[in-house]
């Protein structure tokens, strides 16, 4: 039996080498290899249908040839791929499948560039690894659709993903979407895996990081005398074995309680440019905590927390992109919490692929999600043999399971709800929630239940109906950026780094972008930049800004029409399409001129100076 088992796992291994190099290949090729092997007409060219699904398909044809289907795919694979060992003519047999592992083999490193000790550590582990693997790391590319493209195929191709994670690390924006993007992959073709690496980082992972790699291994480095041994650690790793911290217990050795970052001393010569005091440093990254000092209130935070201590509302949060939603749906949260209401929150960028493409899917998970959030038994399965339809059925879940159950009331709090917009039932689902809001006036049962809503897409966009939508009634909240006196109580909540002048110079870079703002100040708060390098660097690649810049046309590089829609913005100051303006505004990158109310202008001088250089 072990023997046995041995050659099965070898066998898939040798099958999944040979799929990833026949997805590589242009779709020419496949075609010429289709027609000399003559399989059966239903296995049909790329160009016609998915080539990952075809590939699948004619490697299943292959394996049924009495066992030397998958050495004749071989033999016509190293025509085309120059890598590949070739057979000597001398070989009596052809060459075994396995042979092709080393040079099949593909990994991507990421990591956040620039930084000490990351980037030298991912230099290291690509020279090693590259012994054996093909390494892709993102150093030295030019930035463009191109290297957009080749991010995503390197990682959709790859055996594996190793992330380097530092403190700057866990708070970059790509370091964040590759991650992601691996996940979705992983589970969509299998793999890459996703080996995270902790660089003496010691935090516990936050959201959104905390989805996807606390269930897995990790490996931790802290110095580098420890870089031979987490080479040794990954190797074992990508070749079956685990990572060392696989359990719960191994992970709670090395994490400790989040630490405030220390504001560097001046140096004896620095002459303050306030006396105010600077409060301890918060990292400048993702959704802030209820409790954050850096939290700036504006005058819509108290309308939020004041509606969500009333019984049976419905809140809808609006904004573009980084505007601080997030973070007030985490006020609204903590309010309900002190009124004594449970809260169930749920990201709809968890939903999958599968769950977003079929509504049989995504209604029973939405269920069993929220129920595992409020720690009661799932009784999904008995109230979906009802033959009734989805919407009927969710209904009936919580207003007859869940809401009864509940010694409290609850609140329903959803983030980026505009996940739903591409999906075929967003009608029936935003509709179900209207209807949820509707039954508070006819049924008590319904009273108890709140409903938090965030998007960054215009409401109106996500349902055909607006009379069936939960975003034209209750409370709307639309937030703005900050004005020029915020940035200056910000400013001061960090010792004053900045001067007036300074201060103002910031406003017209970034026009009151609240995660610039922040991240500005950081950086000339912790001394990583001089205000004069600040904003000598900003639209650079490599500068301040540059990790969140290559993020957006990370996010835009296949997307041609934003692209277009974004340098007509830039160019003319107008947006033809009202679809493609709003899906710009929702990414946070365009808005309407506040003196007109025609116009339509990037957000801030920041990028329009850098997609202008960029997306042309």
């Amino acid at each position: 039996m072990p023997a046995k088992a041995r050659n099965n796992k070898g066998d898939r291994a040798e099958r999944l080498r040979l799929y990833r190099a026949l997805q590589g290949l242009p779709a020419a090729h496949f075609d010429e290899i289709l027609f000399a092997l003559n399989p059966p007409a239903g296995i049909v060219s790329p160009a016609q249908t998915q080539q990952g699904t075809r590939t699948g398909e004619l490697l299943g044809w292959a394996e049924g040839q009495g066992g030397c289907g998958l050495v004749a795919v071989y033999e016509l694979l190293v025509d085309y791929v120059p890598d590949l060992p070739r057979p000597s003519a001398s070989d009596k047999d052809p060459v075994p499948v396995s042979s092709i592992e080393t040079s099949l083999g593909r990994l991507v490193i990421s990591y956040k560039r620039e930084m000490e000790p990351d980037e030298p550590l991912a230099l290291s582990l690509r020279e090693a690894l590259g012994e054996q693997y093909t390494v892709f790391i993102d150093q030295q590319m030019t930035v463009g659709a191109n290297w957009v493209e080749q991010i995503r195929n390197e990682i959709q191709q790859a055996e594996a993903l190793i992330v380097l994670l530092s403190e700057p690390a866990v708070s970059s924006e790509m370091v964040q979407r590759e991650v992601q993007m691996a996940h979705e992959f992983a589970r969509t073709h299998g793999h890459p895996q996703i080996l995270p690496v902790r660089l003496a980082y010691r935090e516990p992972f936050q959201y959104p990081l905390s989805v996807y790699l606390d269930p897995i291994q990790w490996a931790f480095w802290e110095s580098p005398a420890d870089t031979p041994r987490l080479l040794e650690e990954l190797r074992q790793a990508l070749t079956g074995g685990t990572l060392p911290l696989a359990t719960p217990a191994d992970k709670a050795q090395i994490i400790q309680a989040p630490k405030p970052v220390a504001v560097p001393r001046p140096t004896p010569s620095a002459q303050p440019r306030s006396s105010r005091q600077a409060l301890p440093l918060e990292l400048p990254e993702g959704t802030m905590a209820p409790e954050s000092q850096f939290y700036v209130a504006r005058s819509f935070d108290q309308i939020a927390q004041s509606t969500i201590q009333q019984q049976g509302v419905t809140i809808t949060i609006k904004g573009p992109r980084q505007m601080g939603k997030s973070s007030l749906l985490n006020q609204v949260m903590s309010t309900a919490h002190e009124q004594g209401k449970r809260v169930a929150f749920l990201d709809f960028q968890l939903f999958d692929q599968a769950s977003l493409t079929d509504p049989d899917t995504f209604f029973p998970e939405f269920c069993a999600w929220l129920t595992d959030e409020l720690d009661l038994e799932d009784q999904v399965d008995e109230y979906w043999k009802r033959r009734l339809s989805n919407t009927q059925r969710c209904t009936r879940y919580v207003g007859r399971y869940l809401l009864p159950t509940l010694a409290a009331p609850l609140v329903l709090a959803m983030d980026e709800v505009e996940t739903m917009f591409d999906t075929e039932f967003r009608s029936d689902f935003f509709g179900m929630l209207r209807s949820w809001h509707n039954n508070r006036a006819t049924k008590p049962a319904w009273k108890q239940l709140d409903l938090a809503l965030v998007t960054s897409t215009e409401p109106y966009q996500l349902i055909d109906n607006l009379n069936q939508s939960p975003f034209n009634v209750g409370q709307i909240i639309e937030l703005t950026d900050f004005d020029f006196a915020q940035v200056a109580d910000l400013n001061q909540r960090h010792g004053d780094p900045l001067t007036a002048s300074e201060l103002q110079r910031l406003m017209d870079l970034v026009n009151g972008h609240p995660y610039l703002v922040r991240k500005a100040l950081y950086l000339v708060v912790t001394g990583t930049l001089s205000t004069h390098d600040l904003f000598d660097q900003a639209d650079k690649e490599r500068g301040p800004f540059g990790d969140h810049l290559r993020y957006h046309l990370f996010r835009m590089y296949d997307k041609p029409e934003l692209v277009q829609g974004f340098l007509q913005v830039i160019h003319t100051h107008t947006c033809a399409d009202e679809r493609v303006f709003f899906r710009l505004r929702g990414a946070g990158l365009v808005q309407r001129s506040s003196s007109n109310g025609v116009e339509v202008l990037p957000r801030c001088q920041l990028y329009e100076q850098y997609f202008q250089q960029h997306l042309g």
